[in-house]
């Protein structure tokens, strides 16, 4: 049974001959991946909203040379801890990109049943293809085709938060894990293209609807050996859009880089 639900009238889907259907008749086409794309017209941003190809195999590249280990390892313990007291949990991956953390978390607790979304079809494409056997879909954070108090844990990591959706996907008592970026994350970096590097703000924020519980940190160092993980890291950022040129060019001059890392783990209770 998918988690997934119809994006436009919220009614259980049920496949039909390569196709996913619901008591409305909308119909959507399940892809050779596996993947299903319910991200309707009207609720896109561009006529290909999010990562391109290019920047998907870029992010993978870096992520499977596990230079973000640390932040996998420790997003593993506390989905893990998350859902410990749950028979059959479900967890939902908001922003999941190319897969690389969901197949991370669904590997370390088998038990769970894990499931992810984005709203780049290349991402989610990429994610189907090498992780069968989680279900993913082309959506909108904002519009999670997912019914009502059907899941137990939420993890969003770097991606917008949207706590409206978040509190009504989650069954009372869940949690969300937001990964957002620590005081001195990719600071060797911003030494590179900027000429006064600044830190992150750190702060706490409540949200309508959740209890915050705690902030979890994780810091380390990092040295890419090569101008294409400095690049693929680069693409990963919001700086790649924003960074003067000057900037760019000096970091793409770079055939190592060594910059300090760093995530903070905001853990939610839904009320």
């Amino acid at each position: 049974m998918r988690l997934f639900c119809c994006p436009l009238c919220g009614k259980k889907l049920v496949k039909q001959q390569g196709t996913l259907r619901c008591l409305n008749r909308h119909s959507f086409d399940i892809a050779a991946e596996g993947y299903t794309h319910l991200l309707p017209a009207n609720r896109k941003h561009s006529a290909v909203p999010g990562d391109d190809k290019q920047m998907v195999a870029a992010r993978r590249r870096f992520l499977e040379a596990d230079f973000y280990a640390p932040f996998a390892n420790k997003l593993c313990e506390l989905a893990s801890e998350a859902v410990a007291d749950i028979a059959h949990p479900v967890l939902l991956d908001a922003g999941c990109g190319e897969g690389y953390y969901t197949a991370q978390m669904a590997a370390e607790n088998p038990q769970m049943r894990t499931v992810g979304f984005d709203i780049s079809k290349f991402a989610v494409k990429a994610a189907a293809k090498k992780y069968p056997g989680i279900e993913f879909a082309v959506a909108s954070i904002f519009h999670i085709p997912a019914p009502t108090e059907s899941v137990d844990c939420v993890v969003d990591i770097f991606a917008p938060a949207v706590p409206e959706e978040f509190a009504r996907v989650l069954k009372k008592g869940g949690r969300w894990i937001y990964a957002v970026p620590g005081a001195r994350h990719l600071y060797g970096m911003k030494e590179v293209l900027y000429a006064q590097p600044y830190e992150n703000e750190v702060k706490d924020t409540e949200y309508p609807g959740f209890r915050f519980e705690k902030r979890v940190s994780v810091q380390a160092e990092i040295t890419l050996p090569d101008a294409e993980s400095i690049e693929a890291l680069f693409s990963m950022t919001p700086y790649y859009w924003n960074t003067p040129k000057e900037g760019a060019e000096r970091l793409r001059a770079l055939t190592t880089l060594k910059t300090e890392i760093a995530f903070d783990f905001l853990v939610y209770q839904r009320k």
